[in-house]
């Protein structure tokens, strides 16, 4: 793939030329994993271009949005809504990469004004997925947001594993398209 399909930001752009790209990147967070799990997803996520892998992240944050509370659902729809619909805009290049951070700044403050750990977590899956739009790194944050989520919820690493292959199998799908 051409380096403009695989990155839209110039610094992820130039790591591609020049081959620099690191698998597996580093945590940002503490969780229970798969090592092993993880590099497999952040093997096939790195083939995607970038337009996919933003689809891939907002389609596997999807099922944690149920669990996010800031206490007045009618702003989270609306928060939720309104960010969505700018990534795909961002996704069908409508848009630049600013108006995308400003999006991300507002999917953001449902992680802010979350209720419990468990809301703020789901939040956070959610707006790194967001944040797919402008720089690559933030999807796999935003799953390995997910596997706290699944920790956080079942504290079992097979859980932690079975959450892996969904967001593998979700890859390997977009992929193959």
């Amino acid at each position: 793939m051409s380096p403009e399909e695989y990155a839209w930001n110039e610094h992820e752009r130039q790591l591609y030329i020049a081959n620099k790209i690191i698998i597996p990147s580093p945590y940002k967070i503490k969780i229970i994993d798969n090592l092993a799990k993880r590099n497999e997803l952040e093997h096939i996520v790195n083939k995607l271009p970038q337009r996919n892998l933003a689809i891939w992240a907002r389609k596997n944050a999807e099922k944690f949005i149920s669990y996010i509370d800031i206490g007045d659902a009618k702003q989270k729809n609306e928060i939720i809504s309104k960010t969505t619909a700018i990534l795909y805009k961002r996704i069908d290049a409508q848009i630049n990469a600013f108006e995308l951070r400003n999006a991300g700044f507002l999917a953001n403050t449902l992680a802010k004004e979350s209720v419990n750990e468990i809301s703020k977590f789901s939040a956070r899956v959610y707006a790194q997925a967001i944040a797919t739009g402008h720089m690559r790194g933030h999807a796999i944050v935003s799953s390995d947001y997910a596997i706290k989520v699944i920790n956080l919820l079942r504290n079992n690493v097979d859980e932690a594993i079975n959450e892996r292959n969904k967001q593998i199998l979700l890859a390997q799908a977009i992929l193959l398209k």
